[in-house]
């Protein structure tokens, strides 16, 4: 009895969804060409080594050749963060990069 009430919504259900079609959808067009005059720097890419130690992954990222942040990744369980973020050599562990920080956007005046 249940097989044929699925059975018969599945029915009545498939001719409701063929109706709901997206409208056509259209490629996003290409950004466009960085103003002139511009080179980026490559030194300010971060530069990412990927080590192992034992069974953990970790990434090392670098700006300048200094050591900024890193991503410990255990084989079982959630990655975690060492963030330097006063640039003196001291890390904190941070489960995520999210800080926590939310700013009010409250509209003051408008023009």
């Amino acid at each position: 009895m249940r097989r044929l009430a699925a059975l018969l919504a599945l029915c009545i259900a498939l001719p409701v969804a063929a109706q709901n079609k997206p409208p056509k959808l259209e490629p996003l067009p290409e950004p466009p060409p960085p103003p002139p005059g511009y080179d980026p720097d490559p030194a300010l890419e971060p530069q990412v080594t990927i080590k192992k130690r034992g069974e953990d992954k970790v990434e090392e990222y670098r700006i300048r050749g200094k050591l900024y942040m890193v991503k410990v990744t255990p084989p079982h369980g959630k990655p975690y963060y060492l963030v330097d973020s006063r640039g003196d050599g001291r890390f904190t562990r941070q489960e995520s990069l999210d800080s926590g920080l939310r700013v009010p956007l409250w509209v003051v005046k408008e023009f």
